[in-house]
């Protein structure tokens, strides 16, 4: 493995110059290795990127939207979309396991598998790209994030239920002929990105992207025998194209593939040869106690995908248009975890065709027909040890698609006041015919004052394995509907009041509230307190499920170049589990808050970051109740996590061209203990062919302080 990342980072280094050369309109080699020729504005350049706001509020926005920009994807070593929302409190970003490395987002307390994650109005991270999707966007691939709250527009599928997250990656069109950026971690994790943006004439440019990342050295920095974070290497590769026609027809293309390789779980060391032995998924025998055959999960992601985006004006002005939105993806996972298998494919189709009158300043209408279209493939086997064996298969194709027709009215009343009117009908494989309306209103009684309100309709076809993937990492029986593809039906509203401070050195002070209620009509229920060491999928029924979400923000610059924001966010979720009352769902956290503070030295020679948060409790499965520590005392005191702060800092020095920056994150070095549960053996580990062995419940950072170091290097396009 160590050799094999060197290898690839040699190799990306050695193709660097090829990057180095574009051409101008008239066809000429234009040289733009010499990054201190006559550009006088090029350290000019890179001090305005850094000076927007890293985490803001949109002012213009009808939907309440917090955008984190290249700055804010800058604050941090941001090697992935998931690392990118720490400085964000609307977004929580945890594990699904202790085993897999799998992150998951929650948005409106609920999990990020019911928030439309949008790359450049493209949905993706769908089915079996969930898992793992956040790890495979590297934070310095985008050059902006927009998470929305609430149901938004119509436009772009019917699967909106808490929000939306929209990507914006790097442009063909940005005069940067090559940006590099690597890192290093304390636990030997390696990233590096490689972007490209060349422009071929006046109508064709390009962006390349390439990203490389691993780890050399595993680590088990609690001395349980499991690894703190699966062995990976991933390599992942994107080209995206821009035509631009005379007659205003624009085209955009793009083509991506990827591969990942994760080995995490127990391992033992082998005293005889000094070898350590990890999990060998051919070998692996569920009747052998011997912890020289370790337990763990051995996973492999390959996905493919290609987009088309046509765009064509109707008339001069372009009030009148139609566009095309095509998106083909497909997604192979093999992965094992212990005597459990789970080979699957997805083929996914997306086709959106819109059309848009602007009558006026006023009125705008937007019509058209979408559908989606999901085919899976899977081959399911598991086999877990309770009071006998259980064993549990299944193998076959399944097909889901949803087809959609729908309109978008727009009104707008000068500054003042906005509405949004959409209304979808979509017809379901198997569920037939739903209506989803939709409504964003939007009032400006005086400028400094913002009023946001919106509401409706959310439904998802579930894949309740994928979805859960942590329920693998565990050895209990799945019982009931988890090889069942229901419809899930949110419906949410909520609002937002934001007022604009008349103090501060920026315009951008603002004060911000706002308040969210997610009601599900349906959803799957993976239920871990049904019974003893069982998991129980089931369809929620006609019981109670809803989260209620409030938040506050501040933001200000008191002084020049030095900005101060604070989040605290409070989560009210609620479900109706089978036998039981309305509960407080598990693993949920009640509360987080987030400081963040950001000063920068004149003309951006320094740059200093610190983000500081606050993580509530929340309550734990009933079996975890009882768990006690070495010294005998409770873990869980009254059912609940304990609340704990995490830290963050980095330093930025900049120069002409580079950026080096070194930092730390969760210096209080606070870690969720007993992250492994279950029987333990002889010598106090825990025995994972058991069926109380449970890696999935997780609510706290597995890893200690980790340090980063690295660079980021731009090359301007010559004037």
């Amino acid at each position: 493995m160590k050799k094999t990342i060197i290898f690839i980072f040699a190799v990306l280094v050695a193709t660097i110059p090829s990057f180095a050369q574009v051409v101008n309109a008239n066809g000429e080699l234009i040289d733009t290795t010499d990054i201190y020729g006559e550009r006088a504005d090029s350290l000019d350049a890179a001090v305005f990127v850094s000076r927007q706001a890293g985490n803001y509020l949109s002012k213009g926005k009808e939907i309440r939207t917090e955008v984190i920009s290249a700055a804010g994807l800058c604050k941090m070593a941001c090697c992935n979309l998931a690392e990118s929302f720490e400085n964000s409190a609307s977004v929580t970003v945890g594990f699904s396991d202790a085993v897999t490395g799998a992150r998951q987002i929650r948005l409106l307390g609920l999990s990020g598998t019911y928030t439309q994650m949008l790359d450049e109005t493209r949905p993706v991270m769908r089915g079996l790209s969930a898992p793992f999707g956040l790890s495979y966007v590297p934070g310095q691939w985008l050059e902006s994030i927009q998470i929305a709250k609430g149901s938004s527009s119509v436009i772009n599928g019917v699967e909106c239920m808490t929000g939306q997250i929209n990507m914006e990656h790097r442009k063909p069109t940005d005069e940067k002929p090559l940006f590099l950026n690597a890192a290093v971690m304390s636990d030997s994790k390696m990233d590096f990105n490689v972007a490209s943006s060349l422009q071929m004439g006046y109508k064709w440019s390009t962006v390349i992207l390439a990203h490389v990342s691993g780890n050399v050295e595993p680590h088990d920095m609690n001395g349980d025998l499991f690894l703190d974070e699966p062995q990976m290497l991933q390599f992942n590769l994107s080209n995206r194209w821009l035509y631009q026609a005379d007659n205003g027809v624009q085209v955009r293309f793009g083509v991506r593939a990827l591969q990942d390789s994760r080995l995490g779980g127990s391992f033992w060391k082998d005293e005889s040869t000094g070898k350590t032995l990890y999990y060998d998924k051919d070998r692996y025998s569920l009747s052998s106690f011997n912890r020289i055959d370790p337990w763990g999960s051995d996973i492999l992601n390959r996905s493919i995908n290609g987009y088309l985006k046509v765009g064509v004006p109707l008339n001069e002005d372009n009030s009148q248009n139609v566009a095309l939105i095509a998106d083909y993806s497909y997604q192979d996972m093999d992965s094992y975890f212990g005597s459990t298998k789970y080979l699957a494919g997805q083929h996914s189709a997306y086709a959106n065709l819109l059309y848009q009158n602007v009558i006026n300043d006023s009125h705008r209408f937007t019509l058209g027909l979408n559908g989606t279209f999901d085919r899976y493939n899977e081959d399911y086997a598991r086999s877990v040890w309770t009071t006998r064996p259980v064993d549990s298969a299944y193998k076959g194709m399944t097909d889901l698609a949803n087809v959609g027709a729908f309109g978008e009215y727009t009104f707008h009343a000068g500054e003042e006041f906005s509405a949004i009117v959409g209304l979808r009908g979509d017809w379901f494989k198997n569920q037939g015919f739903k209506v989803s309306p939709r409504v964003t209103l939007k009032y400006m009684p005086i400028e400094e004052i913002v009023i946001r309100a919106n509401g409706g309709r959310g439904l998802r076809y579930s894949t309740p394995l994928v979805d859960n993937i942590g329920v693998f990492s565990t050895g209990k029986e799945f019982y009931g509907s988890y090889n069942d593809h229901i419809l899930e039906d949110a419906w949410t509203f909520g609002g937002n009041i934001t007022y604009y401070l008349p103090f501060g050195t920026s315009s951008n002070t603002y004060l911000s509230f706002d308040y969210f209620h997610t009601q599900f009509a349906e959803q799957m229920v993976v239920d871990y307190e049904y019974g003893l060491n069982q998991i129980h999928f089931y369809a929620l029924g006609g019981n109670r499920s809803y989260t209620d979400n409030y938040q506050l923000d501040f933001s200000i610059d008191p002084f020049e170049r030095f900005n101060i924001t604070t989040t605290f966010r409070y989560t009210n979720a609620k479900i109706e589990l089978a036998g039981k009352s309305l509960v407080e769902k598990p693993m949920t956290s009640r509360f987080k808050g987030v400081l963040n503070m950001q000063y920068a030295t004149n003309l951006n020679k320094w740059i200093f970051d610190f983000t500081a948060s606050l993580n509530g409790s929340c309550r734990v499965y009933n079996f975890m109740e009882n768990l006690k520590d070495e010294n005998g005392k409770l873990l869980y005191e009254n059912g609940r996590t304990p609340v704990y702060p995490l830290l963050y800092a980095q330093v930025t020095r900049r120069f002409k061209g580079w950026d080096v920056y070194i930092g730390a994150e969760n210096l209080t070095n606070f870690r969720q203990k007993n992250v492994i549960l279950g029987t333990k053996d002889g010598e106090g580990f825990v025995n994972p062919r058991v069926a109380s062995f449970d890696a999935s419940c997780i609510w706290g950072p597995l890893m200690g302080i980790k340090a980063h170091v690295g660079f980021r290097f731009t090359l301007w396009k010559k004037a």
